[in-house]
Order: C-alpha cells, then structure tokens, then sequence
C-alpha cells in the first residue's frame, strides 16, 4: 500500500465542535484509517457567523492534533459580509500560509490539495506545491467567479477579471481538479481543460448508528431546517407557508443557523405574532443531530438562480439523509437527489399555498410510509455518498496522480 502524507488546504475547514460541513475532516479521519498522514490548513473565522473559535494569544498560528489529523490554523483578520473586509481576510490567509508553513517543522507533503470556496486559497496550495515539488490538486467548491457574476456582479468588474484570469490560470497547472458539482466539467471544459483531468466527487456522510437526545416536543409535527439563512436558501418561503398554518396548532416550524437574511425572517415573524416557528443559533455539527433526528420532516429550499445549472452538492441534504428522515426540497431544479433516491418530497413551484398544504397534508401521513422515505435515503446514501465510498474516489485519485507523477 502507498502511503501519502497528504496537505489540504481549505480557508474554511471545520471539525464537528463547529456548525457547518465537515467534508475535509471526514475525508482526513477516512484516510488516516489507511494508513496515510493528513494536515489540513485553514483558519479559525466562522463563515457565517464571523466568529473567532480559536485563542492564539501573541501568535499568527496554532498547531493541534484533532483526532489525529494535524491542524494548523492560520489567523486572519476579523470580518463581516462580503465587502471589502472579507476579501482582506481572504488575501491574508494567502500570504500567511505561504509565509508561516514553510518555517514549520512538518513533513514534507506528498501531494497538496487546495480547495476554494475562494481561489486565493487554491493559490497558496499551488504555491506551496512548487516549493515542495509535488503534486498539487484543485477542489473546486463553488465556481469562482462565476458564482458572483451570477448573483449580480459584473462580469468587468476588476476583481472578476482578476478571478477569472486566476481561474483558468489554476485548472491548467491542476494534476487533476476534484468538483463538488456533478455538471461542473461543463463549465471548466469551456475553459480549455481536458474533460479527463476533472473528477467529480461529491459532497456527503458519515453512515453510522447515532445515539440523539430528543429536542423537540414528539406531540407535534415538527418540520426542522438546518444551515445557512441566505438569498439563495430562499426560507422566506418556509415562514410564509408557516403563516399560513399559524392555526393549525399540530405542526412546528424550527430555523437552525445564522445568515444574512435571519434578521429579516425573525422580524418577519414577530410582526405576524407566530408562536409556531423557533429559531435556534448555529450548533455544533454534533448536536444538530439530535433535532434532526427529533424532526418528522426535514426541509430545504433554493431559488432558482443559474449558479444551479451545473448542479448542486448540498451537506444538508446528506446529513438529513444520515438521519433516516423525509425530506421536502422546494426547487425548480430538473434533476436532484431526493427524487433519485424516492427519500422524501419535491415542490418545483414556490407557490406559498401549495407548499403549505403540502406541508399539512405530509402532517397527516402514516407514520410508516414516513418512515420508509427516511429509510430510502439512509440507504442510497450509504451505497453512493458515505464518506468511506467517496473516500475511496478520493485515494484513487490521490495515488494516481502520485503515481504518474514518480513515472516521469
């Protein structure tokens, strides 16, 4: 067997003691059970809720083994939204990385991974990966810039030019490009890229026995959302819909996360005097489960924006699907993974009275046939998109590209 000592670089890489997707900690746990040896690189500033999870006292970085990986965090400055703020946290996570990892006592790396959300990441990987000589792989997570021209930004706005010049700049000196979108190879095969050089690997979960503290009252039927409060989540069609069914003493609505539109919805409901809805700060990922499993119904929601066009790879839905629970996806999306795997509902039109009724007329389902959709999802989840299967994608790519890269 070969073993690789293996750098991931991801800004925003989270353990399960913080909210949000914990893909590269999963994959790192999965890999160090065979035998290789991962660092992960990335800093402490929540995405979402913008705030600091570590002390690091005088220092520009702390070292910590967590459950055997070898995490270094990098610290960057404070910010909030996506202005001008965001994008010096950005840079300065760049020019640390490349400045402070290189002075540290690691191993040399057989291969680097850099991972967006953001490219200035993926740059101090490549970097690095010069520096080292070896290997260096991109993981594409959100297309970048592309992402921002569709949610409004102009496509000759510098920094758009800039990160498109970036872009393709990246794919090209890429060993191979890891994506998180199914259909992601039709945009970067526009780029000049070879289709051979992409490899799709999704998001997903960890398959196993949970044991979960009830959180929400079993006398009621309990619709639960958990993840990012944004534009793009659309959830104002949720506490609209709740509106409706305000009366309807039954059903309860709970809103887990933090995000730009949160404010707006709590407000929202407050004006409209709805007891039915609670809403609940971000968690820890391990503690989401218990109000997963808790819930009788899991929902999810997005706007049609173009960004979905190659797709999507949502951590919600897997780990709803982790949680043996139906789901209602709300979207106009053609294809999706609910309908694929028979695992819950799907509403391709926002119209706020059908989705309510829809919502009311799930309440009033059998318990079993519920039940079966939950199973449903649980099951196609571990034969296509457990951690231990998309890891196997993942180390055959690995010891490819560390292959052909001894060969020549």
């Amino acid at each position: 067997m070969n073993i690789m000592t293996i750098w991931i670089l991801n800004h925003h890489a989270l353990t399960p003691q913080m909210s949000g997707g914990t893909r590269h900690y999963d994959f790192a746990k999965e890999l160090i059970k065979r035998g290789h040896k991962v660092t992960i690189i990335s800093a402490s500033i929540h995405y979402s809720t913008y705030k600091e999870f570590k002390d690091y006292k005088k220092n520009n970085y702390l070292k910590e083994n967590i459950d055997g990986i070898n995490w270094i965090w990098i610290k960057t400055p404070a910010y909030k939204g996506n202005g001008a703020a965001r994008v010096k946290n950005m840079l300065s996570f760049m020019f640390s990385v490349n400045k402070i990892i290189p002075k540290l006592d690691l191993e040399k790396p057989d291969i680097i991974i850099g991972s967006s959300v953001h490219l200035f990441a993926v740059l101090s990987a490549y970097k690095l990966s010069k520096k080292y000589k070896v290997p260096f792989i991109m993981e594409v997570r959100d297309l970048w810039p592309q992402t921002l021209i569709d949610m409004g930004i102009s496509k000759w706005h510098p920094f758009i030019i800039l990160l498109g010049w970036l872009e393709k700049f990246l794919y090209k000196k890429a060993d191979k490009i890891i994506t998180l979108l199914p259909k992601a190879n039709l945009y970067i095969e526009k780029l000049g890229i070879k289709k051979e050089k992409i490899i799709w690997i999704s998001n997903g979960a960890n398959v196993k026995n949970f044991s979960y503290k009830l959180k929400l009252d079993s006398k009621k039927f309990n619709v639960v959302y958990s993840g990012s409060i944004g534009i793009a989540n659309d959830l104002d069609i949720l506490v609209e819909a709740a509106n409706l069914l305000k009366d309807n003493n039954f059903i309860h609505f709970t809103i887990i996360g933090a995000g730009a539109m949160k404010e707006e919805l709590v407000a929202k409901t407050k004006t409209n005097n709805l007891a039915n809805i609670t809403f609940l700060d971000p968690m820890p990922k391990e503690d989401i489960y218990d109000y997963l499993f808790s819930a009788n119904l899991l929902y999810v929601g997005l706007k049609n924006l173009p960004l979905y066009r190659y797709g999507m790879s949502m951590n919600k839905i897997f780990d709803y699907m982790s949680a043996s629970k139906p789901i209602l996806f709300v979207s106009e999306m053609t294809e999706n993974i609910v309908e694929t795997a028979q695992c819950g509902f799907v509403e391709k039109s926002s119209n706020i009275k059908q989705i309510a009724k829809r919502i009311e007329s799930i309440s009033q389902m059998p318990t079993f046939e519920l039940e079966k959709l939950g199973k449903n999802g649980y099951d196609y989840l571990q034969d296509h998109y457990s951690i231990k299967v998309l890891c196997d994608k993942l180390e055959a790519v690995l010891k490819e590209v560390a292959n052909d890269k001894k060969s020549i």
